[in-house]
């Protein structure tokens, strides 16, 4: 879920349907838009028709599902524009299920297709759906690593508006008014391991982009680096200002506070880390089960929550050290991020939307 303006943005299947759901604080549904018929995921296990976060400038609300239902609503549920990327741009292929997110600048909603196939950054206008630009994004790598669930990240290059794409083994910048390629960074699989898709967004700190790499799920395979901001053309030694070995993520994406950078390993570890030398500050862990963690942590106010597949959302007091808090079960599967939203949290399960709120 997202929150903007009051209330919350959901998208959702519905009696069969891609759909789009606002509900107040209170937990009431003020509007619900259907977009037309889902698509069932590969594996429901681990995903749904639309494991995509729906995206907002506060003007309307912008959403991605895996059917290839590619819309703009108005905030009354309206629908301003609507597309099937599947139709005009063919199947998806990807090993999982489509994960990645739109994004926003002032102008355009920024959609990345990573996958088996042409692969490509787009920006469709956010008033009239136009396409406005599209770049190619075609690398030849190791089996599936071609596979991308990242979502994009806006930065600023030189005083201009900039967006950076993690995916098929290379970190890329891109102009945000034409997509043109401003850099890339290269180098982060030379014994091309295959099998290692780019599904954990990286975090950008301090002028430094934090990189995880591989997977965590997998003994000795997951990496993180650290790529500084800025250059032209291929800056894969240039600007590699330090990388790692021994750790990293699988699926849950960095998190980023007060100077610090922060990973969610698979099976619960937190490490904190300096982004300017990937030195660890401190590690430390949640209780240990055989569920792993999907969510990513988001931390507010220098608390971090951290939701595991099985539903026990964790939180703990970082900066400085780690200070466990609380340990909440709420007998449903999390896979979604906690959203916190001042003295709230909202939490995603299978079947349920919770708000957990101060007395």
């Amino acid at each position: 879920p997202i929150f903007s303006k009051n209330r919350l943005f959901v998208t959702t299947p519905a009696e069969g349907e891609d759909a789009v759901l606002a509900i107040d604080p209170s937990g009431k549904v003020l509007w619900q838009t259907k977009l037309g018929p889902q698509t069932n995921p590969k594996h429901r296990s681990s995903a749904s028709s639309c494991n995509a976060s729906p995206v907002t400038d506060g003007q309307g609300v912008f959403v991605y599902f895996k059917s290839g239902h590619f819309a703009a609503l108005e905030l009354d549920g309206s629908v301003r524009w609507q597309h099937n990327l599947t139709e005009r741009f063919g199947q998806e292929r990807l090993f999982w299920d489509q994960g990645s997110s739109p994004m926003v600048t002032d102008q355009h909603v920024i959609l990345a297709r990573l996958h088996q196939g042409e692969s490509w950054l787009a920006a469709f206008d956010k008033i009239t759906g136009e396409l406005r630009w599209q770049q190619p994004r075609n690398y030849q790598v190791p089996t599936e690593n071609d596979n991308g669930y990242t979502t994009p990240l806006l930065f600023e290059q030189d005083g201009n508006k900039a967006l950076l794409v993690w995916g098929a083994d290379h970190l890329t910048a891109h102009s945000a008014t034409d997509g043109k390629l401003l850099w890339s960074a290269g180098g982060f699989n030379p014994e091309a391991t295959g099998y290692w898709p780019a599904i954990a967004t990286p975090v950008i700190a301090g002028g430094m982009v934090v990189v995880p790499v591989g997977r965590d799920d997998r003994p000795n395979q997951a990496r993180i680096h650290g790529i500084r901001l800025g250059g032209q053309g291929d800056v894969s030694e240039t600007h590699r200002a330090w990388k790692r070995e021994d750790l990293g993520v699988f699926v849950a994406a960095l998190a980023a506070h007060e100077g610090r950078v922060y990973l969610l390993r698979h099976r619960g570890e937190v490490v904190c880390l300096d982004p300017a030398t990937g030195k660890t500050l401190w590690s430390d862990a949640f209780p240990r089960t055989s569920a792993p963690y999907y969510s990513s942590p988001v931390v507010a106010s220098g608390v971090l929550y951290a939701a595991r597949e099985d539903g026990v959302v964790f939180s703990a007091r970082v900066g400085e050290h780690f200070e466990f808090l609380s340990e909440n079960a709420l007998g449903e599967r999390i896979i979604a991020t906690p959203v916190p939203v001042t003295g709230r949290l909202f939490l995603r399960g299978d079947q349920h939307l919770y708000c957990i709120a101060s007395k």
